[in-house]
Parts: structure tokens; sequence; C-alpha cells
């Protein structure tokens, strides 16, 4: 085609008007289509394989169901949900040495106890977040008990954690609900294993140690100051007693709330949670190494819970410890502090808020993290008889200390801590009423300060 002057020449190629333009127009569409085409079997490849992702994520959970069917044996007795909205989610930390890389921490007897149990209070508006631990030697009534080879257990008065020894979770969640009228909706079940992996996904959790630590029980040498603790010695951290602290279990409990609270930061950080790369790795932890009940054992019915708890600030996501103090029949035992913890029970059931504070109670005042024995009182038991040493179940006390259970020979306490080595508390509120003030801590906070 002749060029016309004072016009703009056309380039040659598939818009160009000459002998090849049409073929050069139906080179175009060809290749147009070869790119639709590409590009839908690239979006159908993804697609598969973040099904597939999905699949083996969900596949990942063990759901419970026995727990379930146990429960719902004893409706009649369980208490009943007070707030819509709100959930309580009972965490048992499970000691079991089965599985790969726990052999270490003891011989596996085929039997496991709640090494730590916690109980997660979601608020209904999803605004705040409240963990209580139950320490294990806490002296409580065991209901009744069917255990997995359908005989039953008897009821009896003895510490916590062999409601799980004995008959496992339904147990744990009926002994918690007797203790605190709270509902359980949901329960979580972790053992060491999954505790490691979890902590290795998010790439280890920032620690701060003012001296050494040398611990052979649990497996454990670090040295002194800012560091990252990856699964085996985050493991060894949240469960090292005696080289760490005072030696207690209070001191233990409050440590592992500091590490939750940590890997609550780093599990809400966008570095996880919005990177594909670390949240993938997280999931496939998370999911591996959870049982759970029907209502929390799929990705996405955990992907809500996440998606919620995410938007809680930091600062309003709170850790404690239930008041407790010495059993006086067993300084190596606890009891709850009265009104102090159901108090906070109460306040867990109406789903108002709790307080806490770092300085509020001291420590529980057991030297080397144990009160020293007393002769007992003519009218109570030997407190070397409290443990049965074939079961190592305690018997009730006296009928006459079943009650009110009478407490040792103290200085005054407040909320059951002696007062000898108090620190500086907030000045208490002047309403008679006001529910107290507890020791804890946040999210916020952080093990480093």
């Amino acid at each position: 085609m002749n060029h016309i002057p004072g016009r703009p020449r056309l380039p040659d190629g598939p818009l160009s008007e000459g002998p090849d333009g049409r073929a050069g127009l139906s080179r175009r569409r060809r290749w147009l289509r070869w790119l639709a085409g590409g590009t839908a079997l690239l979006v159908l490849a993804v697609a598969g394989i973040g099904w597939v992702l999905y699949e083996q994520l969900n596949s990942n959970i063990h759901t419970d169901d026995e727990t379930a069917a146990e429960l719902r044996r004893w409706e009649k007795e369980r208490p009943q949900a007070m707030v819509n909205g709100a959930q309580n989610i009972l965490i048992i930390g499970s000691d079991t040495r089965s599985g790969a890389g726990n052999s270490r921490y003891g011989e596996d007897s085929g039997s496991q106890r709640s090494d730590t149990t916690i109980l997660l209070h979601l608020a209904a508006d999803r605004h705040s977040a409240t963990a209580v631990s139950l320490p294990r030697d806490l002296m409580a009534t065991i209901p009744r008990c069917r255990k997995p080879d359908g005989s039953y257990t008897n009821e009896r008065f003895a510490q916590f954690n062999w409601a799980y020894e004995l008959a496992g979770t339904a147990c744990t969640i009926r002994t918690v609900e007797g203790i605190s009228r709270v509902r359980i909706d949901h329960h979580i079940v972790l053992d060491f294993s999954g505790f490691k992996r979890l902590v290795d996904a998010v790439d280890g959790v920032e620690v701060c140690l003012k001296k050494p630590v040398d611990d052979r029980e649990a497996h454990l040498r670090l040295p002194a100051g800012r560091q990252v603790l990856h699964g085996e010695q985050a493991l060894g951290f949240v469960r090292a007693r005696y080289s760490i602290g005072d030696g207690s279990d209070t001191e233990r409990m409050g440590r592992q709330q500091l590490f939750m609270g940590a890997l609550f930061q780093e599990m809400q950080s966008d570095g996880v949670l919005l990177n594909p790369a670390r949240l993938y790795p997280v999931l496939d932890a998370a999911t591996k190494s959870l049982t759970t009940d029907s209502g929390l054992d799929s990705l996405r019915k955990m992907y809500d819970l996440v998606r919620t708890v995410r938007n809680i600030p930091s600062s309003h996501v709170q850790f404690l410890t239930v008041p407790r103090k010495p059993y006086p029949y067993n300084s190596d035992r606890d009891e709850l502090v009265q009104p102090d913890a159901d108090q906070l029970f109460e306040q867990l059931r109406m789903d108002r808020p709790v307080t806490v504070s770092e300085h509020v109670r001291p420590a529980d005042g057991k030297p080397d993290g144990r009160r020293p024995p007393r002769a007992p009182r003519d009218d109570e038991p030997d407190p070397a008889d409290v443990s049965d040493p074939g079961t190592g179940v305690a018997p009730e006390p006296p009928a006459a200390h079943r009650s009110v259970l009478p407490s040792a020979p103290a200085a005054p306490t407040t909320g059951g801590r002696s007062q000898e080595t108090a620190e500086p508390s907030p000045v208490p509120s002047t309403r008679p009423d006001a529910p107290p003030t507890y020791e804890g801590t946040t999210a916020a906070r952080g093990i480093c300060g």
C-alpha cells in the first residue's frame, strides 16, 4: 500500500494493512488464546496446590470425639454458659513421654498427667483474653469418671493433675468445671513435641536471663543475657523449676505465662500472619501438634479463632495463676485462696474484665518453693499420710474441715500470700465488694521487658 504524504506510516505487523495483515491478526489471536489458556492452567494448578495444602493441614488435626461423647453423659451436672459469644477453652499440656524426642524426659509408662492446664477466656466482644493457670498440685474434688476401658473411678479429693491420668480429658474438664463453675466450650491438648514444633515454626522466642542456667532435669544449659530459644531449649525453659528463680511451681507458672505472652507476640506479628512462607510452617506445626474437640478441628475453625484473637491488643491479653496457697495438711500441695478465687471465676463466668498487676502479690512464702512442715493438730491427719503410697492419691480431710479448709499458721495474708515479703501494691478500691487485682502479666510486657 502506497504511503500518503502527511499521514503517519503504519508499521508492518498484525494490525498493518497489507497482504499479511490477516495472518498477523490471526497470530495475535492465537497468542492471546495461548496466554489465556496458560493463565487458566496456572490458576488451576495454584488452586489445586492450595487445596492439597489445605486438606493436609486439615488432616493434621486430631479430633477428640470421645471427650464430647463422655461429657454428654454428665450434661445435667455441668454448668451453663452465662454470656453468649464468650468462649472458654481449656488448654492441657500433657507430660506424656510417648512420641519422637520425648523419651529423654523420662520413661514412657503408658500414663500421662496434665503438666500444665490453662483456662483461656475469650471475651464476647473479642477485645480481651484472660489465661488462668491451674496448679497441677492443687487439691480438688475429682468426680466419678469413666475410664477408657469402660470402668469408673471413685470420686476423690486429690491433687488436680490426677484427673487427667485417671480418666483423661473429660475428667479434667469436669474437675475444672467443678472448681470454677465455668462452662468449658472447647479443649486443646498439646504435648512436648507439639510445643517444640510450634516454637520452631515462629523461629524461636526471645528471653532474657539474669543468670546462667544449668538444669539437668530439664536438659537445659543457657548463658546469661538476651537470647532466642528454639524448640528443645524453649521446652526446658518452661519446664525448669529448681534452677531458675525460687524453685516454686508458682514461679514456674509465672515464667510460662511470660513465655506464652512472647509467643503470642510472635504469632500476632505481621511477619508471621501476613507472610505465606512463614505462615504455612506455623499452621503446619500448630495443626500437627493439637488434639481438639470437633468445634476446633478444621483449619477454617482454627483460622477464625486466630483471626479474632489477632485483633486483641497485646495489653489486653492477660496471664495469671488462680489464687492459691499451701495446703495445710501437706505443704507440697496447694489450695485455693478464698474469696479471691471464686471472685475470679465469677468474673470469667459473667464475662467481666479481670485486672492484673505485676507487683500486687508477693512470692508464696515457701523457702525453696516449699513451706516447712508443721506438727499436725490432734483432729487432722498427719501430713506424711496425705498421699497414699500405693496410689499417690490424697484422702479427703476430716469432715469438719471439708467445707472451709483451715489455713496453716502463718503471717497475715493478702489473697493467700504472706505479707512478710510483700511488695508495694496498687491502692485498693474503696468499694468493699470490688473484685481484687490479681498478680499477673500481659502479652505486651514480654520476657525482656
